[in-house]
């Protein structure tokens, strides 16, 4: 039997921050650390393997095209927020008409956007017309600068959201304690060094 867990346990908290190393010409950054959870889970290509421990991202949020914006003018460049979103609107616009040509767009270290297209068999390729396609879309692909954040990431581990959101809930109905005898293999948090 899973015990109650007092209330006073911090979770899902973004206070624990570390400052980045001022950039030449840019602001000096707070940066947060990432927040995951762990959860035992079956290996989706052979389900007679034993479950094992994954990770689970813990999204921080979701920054607007606005606030990145003005987050971009923040960084001592000579565009407004305004300016900046005029920008990426019409990035959007013009390549949205350029993937409709068949282009690739790169986009510098930041990645490639591909269009790709999926469609359903024919039985034969004289049967085969462009009914056949069922999807065209664009695809991201990550260049140097997106490619692998690892190294320069710092993590915090966090309750999975289920936990987060009952024990939410036991402490805006004034409770001492949550109930988390309903999830699968939960265990207290504790800080990592």
């Amino acid at each position: 039997m899973i015990p109650k867990v007092p209330i006073r346990v911090t979770l899902h908290s973004r206070t624990e921050e570390h400052t980045a190393e001022e950039s030449p010409g840019g602001p000096q950054e707070t940066m947060k650390k990432i927040q995951y959870s762990v959860s035992m889970r079956a290996n989706g290509m052979n389900e007679n393997d034993p479950k094992r421990a994954y990770a689970s991202l813990q999204l921080t949020g979701k920054v607007t095209l606005n606030e990145l914006a003005e987050h971009m003018a923040a960084h001592n460049t000579v565009f407004s927020r305004g300016t900046i979103v005029g920008i990426l609107t019409e990035m959007t616009a013009c390549s949205r008409e350029l993937l409709l040509q068949g282009y690739s767009i790169e986009l510098g270290e930041m990645g490639t956007l591909t269009p790709s297209l999926k469609s359903k068999g024919a039985e034969s390729l004289s049967k085969f017309t462009v009914d056949n396609i069922t999807t065209y879309r664009a695809i991201f692909r990550n260049g140097k600068a997106l490619k692998n954040l690892r190294h320069d990431a710092q993590f915090e581990r966090t309750t999975t959201r289920k936990a987060h959101a009952i024990t939410l809930k036991a402490q805006t109905e004034g409770q001492e304690s949550a109930d988390w005898s309903g999830l699968p293999a939960v265990t207290p948090v504790t800080p990592e060094p």
